[in-house]
């Protein structure tokens, strides 16, 4: 069965590169950012472990884990992680994830449940495995995104969506396009106006009856 947003993220007990987890009571009462990478020694995903690892600060400020996943083994993450600090100069502090037979990988409909791991699989054989999962305290998927090869991930891109669902998680708002941490976002039609003015004494910008801009709130 595929996952769907809001469904409960899949549980599962696995060795990481810290020990062996059960996943829900890893996250406990943080959110939590899944990446995987189809096969450790490749160079795109080298770059975007090595960036994630310079911006964990970032996640750890927003109440949110970091953890990665790989179909290869646990000691060879270990071995990884030493060309990840060397080229990209930042050290791998959260854990990894050994999937050596996918059964990660297909839980998260990362790959067809026929799949079968073997040490001959290459990045391309895995190649749907550069999925993205956002999971917040409740253990609830609220993103997923999945990329190409050849195509590294924004994980600004993923701050950003952290940010908002976090604000909206607070407040009765929505975010706009291209929206940034600080810039008006907009009260959702389930406000009414009179609703809005208790909890916006201020005002808001009226563009269409159904779209009302407000300053983000605190």
């Amino acid at each position: 069965m595929s996952l769907r947003i809001n469904d409960t993220a899949p549980n599962f007990t696995a060795k990481t590169t810290q020990g062996a987890i059960t996943f829900h009571d890893w996250i406990g009462d943080k959110w939590a950012i899944l990446f995987s990478h189809p096969k450790d020694f490749t160079p795109v995903c080298t770059t975007e472990l090595g960036y994630m690892a310079r911006i964990e600060p970032e996640f750890t400020r927003r109440n949110a884990k970091l953890i990665g996943l790989s179909i290869d083994a646990v000691e060879n993450h270990e071995k990884w992680a030493k060309d990840i600090e060397e080229t990209q100069g930042s050290k791998v502090k959260y854990p990894m994830i050994g999937d050596t037979d996918l059964a990660v990988a297909k839980l998260y409909n990362m790959l067809p449940a026929d799949e079968v791991a073997s040490d001959g699989r290459t990045a391309a054989t895995n190649a749907t495995v550069r999925s993205v999962f956002i999971i917040g305290p409740d253990k609830k998927i609220k993103l997923m995104l999945t990329y190409p090869m050849t195509t590294g991930r924004n994980f600004d891109e993923i701050l950003r969506v952290l940010d908002s669902m976090q604000l909206t998680a607070a407040h009765k708002v929505a975010t706009p396009v291209n929206w940034k941490n600080g810039e008006d976002v907009i009260i959702v039609p389930a406000v009414s106006d009179d609703e809005a003015k208790l909890k916006y004494p201020g005002g808001w910008k009226t563009l269409k009856p159904y779209l009302r801009l407000v300053k983000q709130p605190t």
